[in-house]
């Protein structure tokens, strides 16, 4: 099997190729542009091995994708390159655009003008795997889950382009017959998470002995998915999934942001006592612009359909989690030089 993941030394995207060929055996090439969230290091695992390639290419650039296309000659594609951080694209949407909508178009194309060349065996074979987020939905009140049936009404310039870019896989499935499938997927956490990002930021921030912000109240509430148990669903989609079908994934864990705070300075202050609890540390900020208030997946259709299940719970997941974080500074070190945590997003300058 010989598979093209685009956006692979991203979080989600360096679990999927570490899975693909550690664990399946498969022929990887890695499309990556590496941006600031781009991390070679988080593929120190494969490096060398025989059935992983690296490419360092921008998925906007359309003469470079049909060459890799026809160079690697893929069974496979599983589209993972997105910018994807909610507070980055308040203040910068237009490299969101680009990369999320524009890119995608153009990844789209590429696969196609491929596909069309292939052998009937080969091209009834091929699939195109788009991955996206469950915020695509909008926000949930306090019942309900989202469907892969539920309307889209994106709250984020994230949101929306990950929108565009679902529906543009969508539409290429529909008027050309390429064969794609969509999956849309809840919060990830893990190892080799970027240190803006929530549990990755309280992880650190705590260690030492930062405040650890929460917005607004700590109300908001999301679906926890453990980033490993993601990537093995990603590749049982790929392999069994309906084309044309959308298949949600999550990990049936809610939990509020501010109990994930709670939780996470708990688990610290058990494996590396400090002087004081470190939820002391908790510090609320002032909301983000346009906060939805609450995500959760329904991901019976998956689990019925594929039979996957999600191998973590959110209190071993989190064990996991900070006990990588606490193993690895070699990793997030670097990273944690160059961000060091910053609040991002605001409109305007604000205080909390």
């Amino acid at each position: 099997m010989r598979v093209i993941v685009t956006g692979g030394a991203g979080f989600i995207g360096s679990a999927v190729v570490r899975h693909l060929v550690l664990d399946k055996g498969y022929q990887v090439l890695n499309i990556d542009a590496l941006t600031y969230a781009g991390n070679l290091a988080s593929l120190k695992a494969v490096d060398g091995h025989n059935g992983y390639a690296f490419a360092h290419a921008n998925i906007c650039d359309r003469a470079v994708m049909e060459q890799a296309f026809a160079d690697f000659r893929p069974d496979r594609v599983m589209h993972l390159a997105a910018e994807s951080h909610v507070d980055r694209s308040i203040t910068g949407a237009a490299d969101f655009v680009q990369t999320n909508v524009i890119g995608t178009f153009t990844l789209l194309e590429a696969a196609r003008g491929y596909w069309m060349g292939l052998e009937s065996q080969a091209r009834d074979a091929f699939r195109f795997l788009h991955v996206s987020t469950d915020e695509v939905y909008g926000s949930l009140g306090d019942e309900g889950l989202f469907e892969e049936t539920t309307p889209y009404d994106p709250s984020s310039p994230y949101s929306a382009t990950k929108a565009s870019s679902d529906h543009l896989a969508k539409a290429w499935q529909r008027t050309y017959g390429l064969p794609v499938i969509v999956s849309n997927c809840s919060n990830n956490y893990g190892p080799f998470h970027f240190p803006e990002k929530l549990i990755p930021l309280t992880i650190l921030n705590a260690l030492a002995g930062r405040p650890l912000p929460v917005y607004g109240k700590g109300e908001n509430v999301r679906d926890w998915l453990f980033v490993e148990d993601h990537a093995r669903a990603l590749d049982l989609i790929a392999e069994q999934g309906r084309l044309g079908e959308t298949y949600n994934v999550g990990g049936r864990n809610e939990r509020r942001n501010i109990d994930v705070v709670r939780q996470i300075c708990a688990v610290l202050d058990r494996m590396v006592p400090g002087s004081a609890p470190r939820h002391e540390l908790i510090e609320f900020v002032t909301d983000r612009p346009g906060h939805d208030a609450r995500y959760a997946i329904d991901a019976t259709k998956l689990e019925e359909e594929l039979g996957w299940r999600a191998q973590e719970n959110f209190e071993t997941g989190v064990e996991k989690t900070v006990r990588w974080y606490l193993e690895n500074e070699w990793w997030w070190r670097p990273l944690r030089d160059s961000y060091d945590g910053q609040r991002l997003g605001l409109t305007e300058p604000q205080k909390a």
